[in-house]
């Protein structure tokens, strides 16, 4: 698994990606608004393949009116392609996440929806815990926290 900086093309392929209910929430409809978001982004690739993307820093808060994100942590965030979710994947590829941003050297924070069950399960595997809670459009959201270095 390795990086690259995001291009518009792989980012028009992020928003044709079609994740099945409840995971559709994170379906994203192509817009040039989305293009220019998603190039704050760096895409994971494995084999020249473009399997996911994630944000180190301010780009991965979700914004709300509630939570105030303060600058102690550095934030992450970060979506697979649909067709890897569920099959025992996304421990490796949020691992490989975590690794360049412990390198900010700040405990790490993430935010979530809810809903997301499966993702929840896996960030408390690789040690996170919710320290609260917020909701933006009706949608409820956990903000996740990392505060020791994890062996893996």
């Amino acid at each position: 698994m390795h990086h690259q900086p995001m291009t518009r093309e792989w980012a028009g392929q992020i928003q044709e990606w079609t994740y099945g209910a409840p995971y559709d929430f994170y379906n994203q409809p192509p817009s040039e608004e989305g293009i220019a978001e998603l190039m704050a982004y760096q895409a994971t690739l494995e084999k020249h393949e473009l399997i996911g993307f994630y944000c180190i820093g301010s780009p991965a808060q979700v914004p709300n009116s509630t939570y105030l994100y303060s600058s102690d942590f550095t934030d992450i965030g970060f979506g697979m392609r649909p067709d890897l979710t569920g099959k025992g994947r996304g421990r490796a590829f949020v691992t490989y996440v975590i690794e360049r941003a412990i390198e900010k050297g700040k405990p790490l924070r993430l935010t979530v929806a809810s809903f997301n069950e499966r993702a929840i399960h896996l960030y408390e595997t690789v040690g996170f815990r919710t320290i609260t809670s917020f909701e933006r459009n009706g949608v409820p959201f956990q903000v996740m926290v990392r505060d020791q270095p994890y062996c893996f």
